[in-house]
């Protein structure tokens, strides 16, 4: 079935066909091994070359400071654990926020049960942390701080250039998941003063299975795959080609579109948010409304079950989100609207839609008569229409 409204951007998105056009030499005719002399082999390396020099320039570092992952979930876990491993004799203290993926909390919580200290910061009711707590935990054995830089579910953004600052006075490593920002919203390592970032290819049209980690120069860093010593020695193994230049032209589009695009989503997300809130009652957005991705709409609506909601949804051809990619199917309610203190009840009615380039304001239109109308189908179902 050919869907006609793809609602699902902060998931996974179609991959631009710039990128597919740009990756098939690499599978078909420059296919060689790029650690191989010859000359097919040549040309991949170059490609592989081209592309770290792109996401590199994307986010202000150097291309030695980029080292290809198979995408967001393994750069978190290389960061966590490799510093971890890296500066053992320097403490065991880490502090992480309580709305982070899950790549970043499950590893963080391995390291805890491991003999780690780790301190969670809450988040307010729109999900941003406060600088406040965040320097009255930092101590002089704190090996790292990972914060996300804009939230999967709900879009709100943190104030990491605030936070790498804290990080770096008080002799601190500062790590950010930045895979819902690369490419939608400016990065600037040495500004930010990060240390480490993970990033994901298929968040901004490009391939799935690839993404990298940005390691700041001087930061030590365990290796986290051993064998013939590729990527600096951290991840060994046979690069993949295709996947780096795709990554590296999805990148290069990503620059040139990402005011523009910035601007034109933003739009969109306001003007929907404000339809909905019109049109559907009990409806309450999650998250900040003003320091938000330009993409994201989270909203709780009441009386409704949000996986309910996305299978009528289907039915009309749509495509959203219950929340996080990752946990959908999962009886409980969000992590991260549980940290915002949202009720139980209420958590189990959030939708996400996250916008991307394919998203017309007619599209819009068209989801937002098939939400009402569903909503209303099902809270007649559950008898709580008339409540609303």
């Amino acid at each position: 079935m050919e869907y006609p409204v793809y609602l699902d951007n902060a998931a996974t998105t179609a991959v631009d066909p710039a990128v597919v056009e740009a990756m098939l030499p690499y599978f078909l005719s420059a296919y060689g091994n790029p650690a191989t002399l010859y000359g097919v082999g040549m040309m991949a390396r170059e490609a592989v070359d081209h592309a770290r020099e792109a996401v590199a320039d994307m986010i202000n570092a150097s291309p030695d400071e980029i080292v290809f992952t198979s995408g967001g979930t393994e750069a978190d876990n290389a960061a966590i654990k490799g510093v971890a491993a890296a500066y053992a004799d320097k403490g065991k203290h880490l502090i992480t926020s309580a709305i982070e993926h899950h790549a970043v909390l499950e590893p963080m919580e391995t390291l805890a049960h491991s003999g780690y200290e780790l301190d969670i910061l809450p988040v307010d009711s729109e999900g941003r942390i406060s600088l406040e707590t965040l320097k009255s935990l930092l101590r002089p054995d704190t090996l790292l701080v990972s914060i996300m830089h804009a939230n999967n579910e709900i879009g709100t953004i943190q104030p990491i250039g605030e936070i790498g600052s804290l990080c770096r006075e008080n002799g601190a490593l500062f790590h950010t998941d930045a895979v819902q920002t690369f490419g939608k919203i400016p990065l600037n390592v040495r500004e930010q003063k990060i240390d480490l970032m993970s990033v994901s290819a298929h968040k901004l049209h490009g391939p799935k299975g690839i993404g990298f980690l940005y390691v700041r120069r001087g930061t030590k860093l365990h290796r986290f795959m051993e064998g013939g010593g590729q990527e600096r020695g951290y991840r060994s193994g046979t690069l993949n080609v295709p996947g780096i230049v795709g990554l590296g032209k999805a990148t290069e589009l990503a620059k040139e579109r990402m005011e523009s695009e910035a601007k034109r989503l933003t739009t969109l997300r306001d003007v929907f948010i404000a339809k909905l809130m019109n049109t559907v009652s009990g409806v309450s957005v999650n998250g900040s409304r003003a320091h938000r991705l330009p993409n994201n709409i989270s909203v709780c609506i009441e009386g409704i079950q949000g996986e309910t909601l996305l299978l009528a949804l289907d039915a009309s051809r749509i495509c959203a989100s219950a929340g996080s990619a990752c946990s959908t199917g999962s009886m409980e309610p969000s992590h991260v609207l549980k940290a915002l203190g949202v009720s139980r009840d209420l958590a189990r009615g959030a939708v996400r839609i996250t916008l991307g380039r394919e998203t017309t304001l007619e599209s819009l239109d068209y989801t937002l008569d098939a939400l009402e109308r569903s909503v209303q189908g099902l809270r007649e179902l559950s008898g709580a229409g008339t409540n609303y």
